[in-house]
């Protein structure tokens, strides 16, 4: 991608950044209290990143739809826990999820020179 990006691309990749440490520290802690930081960044990815008319952006939308849409999945899915126990199965499916949502993370910081 280009060198030279826009306030909004580098606000979406500095939210891309947050989201990244965040899920690196949820992986290794397993802290599920991390999950309200992964939805701030999550949120405003998609604020600046929704109807932008910026070209980056718009190529990295295909990504930008599989994180979101397996973060609102993982919602979901905590949400049907009873009393916030995450049994075997949900926490099958919440940690598919975040593979999703971090492979989607490395291509969209590979489609634009971040690693």
């Amino acid at each position: 991608m280009d060198n030279e990006v826009s306030k909004e691309t580098a606000e979406f990749l500095t939210q891309l950044v947050r989201l990244n440490a965040t899920m690196k520290e949820l992986f290794s802690s397993g802290n599920v209290m991390l999950f309200p930081e992964m939805n701030d960044a999550i949120k405003r990815m998609h604020a600046v990143q929704h109807g932008s008319k910026d070209k980056v952006l718009e190529a990295l939308d295909p990504e930008c739809v599989v994180i979101y849409g397996n973060f609102d999945m993982i919602v979901k899915v905590l949400r049907t826990t009873e009393d916030g126990v995450i049994d075997a199965g949900a926490q099958q499916a919440i940690n598919k999820f975040l593979h999703n949502i971090d492979e989607a993370a490395v291509n969209i910081a590979a489609a634009v020179g971040l690693v």
